[in-house]
């Protein structure tokens, strides 16, 4: 069963930094383009970032220069670095993983940027 856990959210100021890490189980890791979304109160998830199995990398707009994606293949594990965080971030990050048929999302883990 494909498993994916987040991990790395909390409270921050704004102006500060965190690493989120999301560690999958299962095969075919190295293939699958893998992605961290959000979802803030009220609002619809979004794409943030993601990665795909060539190391090709996509950004959102509000994020462009300020979060950086990354991927360990001998970990099975992709990352999320954040800088200059800002209020506006705040909202629950999920993991996704595409490989084929399957598409799976992670529990999520909060992060909280105060002003």
């Amino acid at each position: 069963q494909v498993q994916l856990v987040e991990s790395g959210g909390g409270l921050v100021q704004a102006g500060g930094s965190l690493r989120l890490s999301c560690a999958a189980s299962g095969s075919f890791f190295r293939f699958s383009l893998m992605g961290w979304y959000r979802q803030a109160p009220g609002k619809q998830r979004e794409l943030v970032a993601r990665i795909t199995s060539n190391y090709s990398t996509e950004y959102a707009d509000p994020v462009k220069g300020r979060f950086t994606i990354s991927r360990d293949n001998a970990k099975s594990t992709v990352y999320l670095q954040m800088h200059s965080l800002k209020p506006e971030d705040t909202a629950v990050y999920y993991c996704n993983r595409r490989h084929g048929a399957y598409d799976g999302w992670g529990q999520g883990t909060q992060v909280t940027v105060s002003s």
